[in-house]
C-alpha cells in the first residue's frame, strides 16, 4: 500500500487484539511498517473482554496514551460485540470511537447505544452493516443507517461493482419509501433473534467444522445464490457437523450467547432436507 504524496488525504484506522503492552507495541509497529506511514489516525483495541482503563493492571491504556504522545496514533477507539463492554467504554469517557455491530436488524438496546455515543460526542463505527451478508438489499441498508448522523458504516465491500453501488448512494442518496420500509420489516421478522452473524469468534472448531458458515447455512441458501452452497465441497463441510463433540467451546465464545451446537444441528437437518428435494 503506497501512501507517498497522499498521506494527508487518507484516514487510516486499524486495531490490535493485544492483551499486554509487549504485544501492543509489536502490533503498532507492524501496522506502521506494513502501511508505510509514521502515524495511525485511529487505533482501536479490538474486541477486548473488558474495557481497558488506566490502572487496570494491563498497562494497555497507558501504552496507547504513550503512543499518542509519541505521535504514532492520533485518536483512540475500541471495538466490541458485548453491549456491557461497549456501554462501559462510552461511560468511561476514554474513547473517541466505538465500533459495534449495527444494521437495520439492530435491537432497541443497540439503537440506544448509538444515541448514547452521540450524547457523549463519540463516533460510532457500524461493523457488519450488512449483517455478515444476510442483508442483501444495499439500498435499504444505506437508507436505514443514514438516519444516524454519528454512524459510519463498514459495508464489507468485496467487489468493485459493490463499491460503485455504495459510491452512487453518496452522490444520490436513496430515500425511505414504503417499499423499502416493508422490506426492512420483513427482514427483521425473519432475521432478528437466534441467528449466526458469521463473526467467527467461535472458531476454530476441534473437529474442523466451519461454524461461521455452517451455523447460518439455512439463511445463506435462501438469501444468496444457492448453487455455491450446494456443491460437493459445501456438502462435505456440512457433513462435518455430524462429528460435533458438543464440547461447548463454540457456545462459550459466542458474543451473542447462541446455543451454537443446537444451531448447527438445526441447519444440518434443514440442509439435508433441501438436498432431498425440499423447496426453499
Amino acid at each position: 500500500m503506497a501512501l507517498e504524496g497522499i498521506r494527508d488525504k487518507v484516514f487510516i484506522a486499524t486495531k490490535t487484539m493485544a492483551e499486554d503492552t509487549e504485544n501492543f507495541w509489536r502490533d503498532l509497529e507492524t501496522s506502521l511498517s506494513n502501511l508505510r506511514t509514521d502515524y495511525i489516525d485511529l487505533y482501536q483495541f479490538h474486541n477486548p473482554s473488558w474495557c481497558p482503563k488506566p490502572g487496570d493492571g494491563s498497562g494497555l491504556y497507558e501504552a496507547v496514551l504513550e503512543a499518542k504522545a509519541q505521535g504514532k496514533i492520533r485518536h483512540i477507539g475500541i471495538t466490541n460485540h458485548s453491549l456491557a463492554v461497549a456501554n462501559e467504554a462510552v461511560d468511561s469517557g476514554l474513547y473517541e470511537t466505538l465500533q459495534f455491530p449495527f444494521s437495520y436488524l439492530a435491537s432497541d438496546r443497540d439503537v440506544e447505544l448509538v444515541e448514547k455515543c452521540k450524547k457523549a460526542n463519540m463516533g460510532f463505527i457500524a461493523m457488519k452493516a450488512l449483517s455478515g451478508g444476510l442483508i442483501n438489499n444495499s439500498r435499504a441498508a444505506y437508507v436505514y443507517l443514514a438516519r444516524f448522523d454519528n454512524v459510519v458504516p463498514i459495508w464489507g465491500v468485496q467487489r468493485e461493482s459493490e463499491l460503485d453501488e455504495f459510491l452512487s448512494y453518496v452522490k444520490e442518496p436513496p430515500v425511505m419509501t414504503d417499499a423499502v420500509r416493508e422490506l426492512i420489516e420483513r427482514d427483521r421478522a425473519q432475521l432478528q433473534g437466534e441467528f449466526c452473524r458469521g463473526c467467527g469468534y467461535c472458531m476454530p472448531c476441534p473437529v474442523g467444522i466451519e461454524i461461521n458458515d455452517c451455523a447460518r447455512m439455512s439463511l445463506m441458501i435462501r438469501r444468496s445464490p444457492s448453487a455455491a452452497h450446494l456443491t460437493p465441497e459445501a456438502q462435505e463441510k456440512m457433513k462435518l457437523i455430524e462429528q460435533c463433540l458438543h464440547c461447548g467451546a463454540c457456545k462459550s465464545k459466542c458474543p451473542y450467547g447462541l446455543d451454537t451446537p443446537a444451531l448447527l444441528e438445526k441447519n444440518l437437518k434443514d440442509y439435508l432436507e433441501i438436498l432431498d428435494g425440499k423447496e426453499y
